[in-house]
């Protein structure tokens, strides 16, 4: 019975949203376990197995009144998170989870149960798993984003407006050059940002075994942009120095890109991160950095 339903949020999600998330994270823990209960009286679910969780969300398996099997995720809701559904709505399940039941007030979302075992990081073969992740991007951003979505555009020229005071901030010399070098490659790209829906996230582990397609993307933060943008998860997860190259031109092969702006905007994405820790205090990420010197070189 949905009043029974004993909920314990687990240890590293609670310590992830305190310090990632803030007032919003912590609000979002001490209501998690009554959301649970809420939401599986509300959609006459019965829980199906133990809870899942990320750094951001806890997913609960269940079977719906129809006997359909699902899975209901619950997040903080914020910029990130708001746009998720809309993302999932537009796609359809053509490449991506499908969108069963969405609460706009929580963010909360009952979506198509997925094997949870068997994520795209478990395929031995790395360069098959990128092709995998390429031709699902070659659907999932071939369409244009809806109005009102996060701009890349936006995003971008806040980065190139922060690099002059966060270079500053980099004491070896080469990973500040290298960091400017990027910044200028964005510049080079800014004006034509693109239109299209992006995934934003598309790494391994955000790609599930299904049952009706034998691949589907979860956990898209999207945005509107230019696909090259959307490359970077590929290059980084599951990191080998020596594939950089190969994997950076079979996307680009896969999905019909210029490889000129693609370099711009995987050089974008590296300036992204570098950002994020200067902003957090900790030291740019050595794969980062190789990531950058590969493309550059070559």
């Amino acid at each position: 019975m949905p009043g029974v339903i004993d909920i314990r949020v687990p240890d590293e999600l609670v310590a992830s949203q305190h310090l990632y998330a803030g007032a919003a994270g912590r609000a979002f823990i001490d209501v998690l376990p009554a959301r649970v209960r809420e939401f599986v009286e509300r959609w006459d679910l019965t829980p199906d197995g133990e809870p899942m969780h990320g750094m951001a969300a806890l997913v609960l398996p269940v079977v719906c009144a129809d006997g359909t099997p699902a899975a209901v995720k619950f997040q903080v809701l914020d910029e990130e998170t708001e746009g998720e559904p809309v993302a999932l709505r537009i796609w359809g399940g053509d490449g991506a989870v499908r969108l069963l039941e969405h609460d706009a007030g929580t963010g909360t979302m009952l979506l198509e149960r997925l094997d949870s075992r068997r994520m795209l990081s478990t395929m031995a073969d790395t360069r098959e798993a990128v092709l995998v992740l390429a031709r699902l991007l070659a659907r999932l951003t071939a369409g244009p984003a809806p109005a009102g979505m996060r701009r890349l555009g936006d995003i971008a020229a806040r980065m190139v407006d922060d690099l002059p005071g966060a270079l500053k901030s980099i004491p070896d010399l080469a990973e500040r050059a290298l960091v400017e070098r990027c910044g200028g490659a964005v510049r080079e790209v800014l004006g034509e940002a693109g239109d299209r829906l992006l995934h934003w996230d598309l790494h391994f582990e955000n790609v599930l075994a299904g049952e009706r397609e034998p691949w589907l993307a979860i956990d898209p933060k999207p945005l509107a942009g230019d696909p090259r943008f959307d490359l970077w998860p590929a290059l980084d997860n599951r990191f080998e120095p020596d594939e950089v190259l190969w994997r950076f031109d079979a996307m680009t092969e896969v999905l019909g890109l210029d490889r000129e702006r693609a370099r711009a905007w995987t050089l974008g994405r590296v300036l992204q991160n570098a950002l994020w820790e200067i902003e957090d205090g900790r030291p740019l990420v050595p794969d980062h950095m190789e990531v950058a010197r590969r493309l550059l070189g070559r």
